[in-house]
C-alpha cells in the first residue's frame, strides 16, 4: 500500500508531463479538440465538411482569416469549406445579415469577404449599422437596392434562424470556432491547450492548422 501511495503521485505526474508535450499534430480528444455528444449531419459525400464559425465584429477572426484560407486552399478537395456567421438571439447585427445577403445574392468572394473584415477592423467602420452596411456595399459596385430588398427579405431572415439553431446543436459559445464533419470541434485557444503557451496570435493559427490537419485525416479515414 506503502508503494501504491508513492506510485500514484508519480503517474499523475508523468501524464501531465505527456500532456504538456503533446503536438497539435497528435490532438488529444478534450484538449486540444472535443467531439460533440450528439453528431451533426453532413451532405458532403467522402469529402470532410468544415464549418467556420465566426463574426466580423471579432477581431480575432479578422486576424485568423488569412491563416484559414491559406489552409482551406492547401487541403484542396479533401474537404468542403463552408461559413456561418454567429447570432446573438434578440439583437438584430447588420453584419451578420450582411453575410448572408452577400451569400445570397451570389456576390461573396474571398476579397470581398477580406473586404468587410478590413472596413471594420482597419478603416474602423464597425458597419453595425444597416446605412453602414448599405454605404459600404454601394462602394463595391453591387446593386445596392437589390442588396437591401434581399436583406430584409425573408431568405436572410431565416439564416438568422438556422444560424441560431446551428449554434446550439454545435455548442458554439465562442469564435472563431470550427467544426470538423459534424463530429469535432476545435479552435485556435483549444489547440493550444496541450502544449507549451503560444506567444502571438500566429502560434495560436500554425497550431490550429496541425489540429485541423489531424481531424480531416481522422474524419476522412472514418468514412472508409
Amino acid at each position: 500500500m506503502r508503494f501504491l501511495k508513492f506510485a500514484l503521485p508519480a503517474l499523475v505526474l508523468s501524464a501531465a508531463v505527456l500532456t504538456a508535450n503533446a503536438s497539435p499534430a497528435d490532438p488529444k480528444n478534450g484538449v486540444e479538440y472535443k467531439t460533440l455528444a450528439a453528431p451533426q449531419p453532413v451532405d458532403t459525400g467522402k469529402k470532410v465538411e468544415i464549418i467556420e464559425f465566426f463574426d466580423y465584429a471579432c477581431p480575432h477572426c479578422a486576424a485568423f482569416d488569412e491563416s484559414l484560407s491559406a489552409w482551406v486552399k492547401k487541403q484542396g478537395d479533401n474537404i468542403v469549406f463552408k461559413r456561418m456567421h454567429i447570432s446573438r438571439p434578440g439583437t438584430d447585427l447588420p453584419q451578420e445579415k450582411m453575410y448572408f445577403t452577400l451569400e445570397a445574392t451570389g456576390v461573396l468572394t474571398p476579397e470581398l469577404h477580406a473586404k468587410a473584415f478590413k472596413e471594420i477592423h482597419v478603416n474602423r467602420n464597425p458597419l453595425r449599422r444597416d446605412e453602414q452596411v448599405f454605404e459600404f456595399i454601394a462602394r463595391q459596385g453591387i446593386d445596392k437596392q437589390k442588396f437591401i430588398d434581399t436583406y430584409r427579405g425573408f431568405g436572410v431572415a431565416g439564416h438568422v434562424r438556422k444560424s441560431i439553431a446551428m449554434m446550439d446543436a454545435y455548442n458554439v459559445d465562442s469564435w472563431p470556432m470550427l467544426a470538423v464533419d459534424g463530429k469535432y470541434m476545435t479552435s485556435p485557444t483549444m489547440a493550444d491547450a496541450g502544449v507549451n503557451a503560444a506567444k502571438t496570435e500566429a502560434d495560436l493559427h500554425g497550431e490550429v492548422t496541425q489540429v485541423l490537419d489531424a481531424l480531416v485525416a481522422k474524419a476522412k479515414a472514418e468514412k472508409k
